[in-house]
């Protein structure tokens, strides 16, 4: 499977991916991908994917962050700094 967001990222003039055909610019001209430097692309953007699927509903939120202004406690940043955590920036 081909990693369109890869080529797009590094190939910005591609507007056309066609697996079986390749990528094309706007004028359908073919675009020669270096699939090497496709394929050891990192998606900057992939730790915020990874900490939206782990943090608390914003119903738990919510309610955390209530109960932290009621008891004088810190039970939403924990949690919220456990995923900043886990899965840091670049």
């Amino acid at each position: 499977m081909i990693n369109h967001k890869a080529i797009r990222a590094l190939y910005p003039q591609v507007v056309t991916i066609d697996e079986s055909t390749g990528s094309f610019d706007e004028n359908g001209n073919l675009v020669e991908i270096d699939m090497d430097a496709v394929d050891a692309w990192v998606d900057p953007d992939a730790h915020k994917h990874k900490r939206f699927a782990e943090y608390p509903s914003i119903h738990e939120q919510l309610d955390m962050l209530y109960h932290d202004k009621i008891n004088n406690t810190n039970t939403w940043q924990t949690a919220i700094e456990a995923v900043k955590n886990k899965y840091p920036k670049g």
